[in-house]
Formats: C-alpha cells, sequence, structure tokens
C-alpha cells in the first residue's frame, strides 16, 4: 500500500511564518526553523515552505530562511516563491530545498518547467497550482498570491504542466484557503484523475478527518497549516486519525 504522506506548510512574509484566509489578512505564526524543527519531531513526512510576498515584491526568495530551516531539518524541504528563472530555482537548491515548486513565473512561461525537469529532474520541479472555481467542475488557475486571475483551465494547466516534466502538483484551493470548511474535494477528483504524478492537497483543513477526505479524493499527499500553527492538532494526531481510516502513514 502507498504510503501517504502528512506535510506542514511553513508561509513566510519578513522571515515570520504567517497565516492568512485566502492568502489575505496575515498573522504572527513563529520562527521558521523553530516551528520546522517542531514538526519534523511530531514525524512530519516533508516540509513545504513558501516566501509568499516575494512575487508580489517582486523579488527573489529569502534565501536566508531557507538555509536556517534546512539547519534543522532532515526529512525533504519543498521551497516555492520568487522563482523567476531557473537560476532563481538552483540557488534554492544551493541553499537546502530538495524541491522547488513554480506558480506565477510558469504560467508567464511555461518553458521553466521544461527546463527545470531538464536541469534537476523531475522529482525536484513542482508545480504550484493555485485554482478558484469560476462553474461546477471548473476552476480556473490564480497567480501571485491569488491577486491575479488568468482564466486558464486548472485541469489543462495541470496536464500541460506534466507534459512539460513536473513531478508533483501542490494544488491549492484559493476559495478554501485559510477557512477550515475542508479541501474542495471535487477539484482534487478532477486534477488527480487528470494526471498520473502525486498531488498534495492544500486548502481548507480544520481537522483531521479533512485530511482523511482528500487522500480519498485521490491525494497522494495532505498539506496543512493553521490547524498545527495554532495548536489545534499535531502531526502525530493526524497520522493517527489517518491509520485508523486505513491509509497507509509512516509512523
Amino acid at each position: 500500500m502507498l504510503t501517504r504522506r502528512v506535510i506542514p506548510c511553513l508561509d513566510v512574509d519578513g522571515g515570520r511564518v504567517v497565516k492568512g484566509v485566502r492568502f489575505q489578512g496575515l498573522r504572527d505564526a513563529g520562527d521558521p526553523a523553530e516551528r520546522a524543527h517542531a514538526y519534523e519531531q511530531q514525524g512530519a513526512d516533508e516540509l513545504v515552505l513558501l516566501d509568499v510576498s516575494a512575487t508580489p515584491e517582486g523579488r527573489g526568495n529569502a534565501l536566508e530562511t531557507v538555509r536556517r530551516v534546512r539547519h534543522v531539518l532532515s526529512i525533504p524541504l519543498t521551497v516555492g516563491g520568487g522563482i523567476r528563472a531557473v537560476p532563481d530555482a538552483q540557488r534554492l537548491l544551493e541553499a537546502g530545498a530538495d524541491k522547488v515548486s513554480v506558480n506565477t513565473a510558469a504560467v508567464t512561461d511555461p518553458t521553466i518547467l521544461t527546463k527545470m525537469a531538464t536541469e534537476f529532474g523531475a522529482q525536484c520541479t513542482v508545480l504550484a497550482l493555485d485554482a478558484a472555481l469560476v462553474a461546477p467542475d471548473r476552476w480556473e488557475v490564480v497567480v501571485r498570491s491569488g491577486k491575479e486571475r488568468t482564466g486558464i483551465d486548472a485541469l489543462h494547466w495541470a496536464r500541460e504542466a506534466v507534459a512539460r516534466g513536473v513531478g508533483e502538483i501542490l494544488l491549492t484551493s484559493w476559495d478554501r484557503d485559510g477557512t477550515r470548511s475542508g479541501y474542495d474535494l471535487p477539484l482534487l477528483r478532477a486534477i488527480s484523475d487528470a494526471v498520473e504524478v502525486p498531488v498534495i492537497a492544500s486548502g481548507g483543513a480544520a481537522h483531521p478527518a479533512h485530511l482523511a477526505e482528500a487522500l480519498g479524493a485521490g491525494a497522494s499527499a495532505v498539506l496543512a497549516a493553521s490547524i498545527f500553527h495554532d495548536g489545534d492538532y499535531t502531526v502525530a494526531d493526524v497520522k493517527r486519525v489517518l491509520a485508523e481510516a486505513g491509509y497507509e502513514v509512516r509512523r
């Protein structure tokens, strides 16, 4: 049976972990390195670190934050935010990232995905796909931390990204992000059915049952932030519920 991954997410702004609703109203949620260490101790399988203000501010990712997190972390680390070209991804990998996720830059120039997959391998190339519902069973891609609608069909974009060499998709529901109303299960099913690479579910978790629902909808891994940052549940708590629901997890 395939082992399912539980992945805490650190949204970082100005060197601090932040959390908001639909990428807005950000509040402080602690030090990235301290959070990363705590989540690994709780049993996290991987960690995602997203510099949420890098692209809107037109700057690169905060490399020093990546180095600080890497210093305390032994599990895989995916980093995103502020990547505009392949050299930006190279710098993140050199700073300690195992994988690099790209959103806005890939929509602007899809060849960056091909170049990254060729240069670093599919296993290092992650598409961060933020999607918003526009009609029943239809979602569009949003970029620049949710500030810009693209009109691009999310399923079409997921297929194109995989054809270009992406090895994983980090799928965030813009409508559900930070709302604690549960993952967008129809979106998860649609994207998971459309591609053959692993899909990470993101956006909307309030309790472990929501994460189990996401796995049932086709996700290979589940990502959450608020429930961990606010101390509602530990990673171990979530894994216990997932195991009881019949999912194979690393304990």
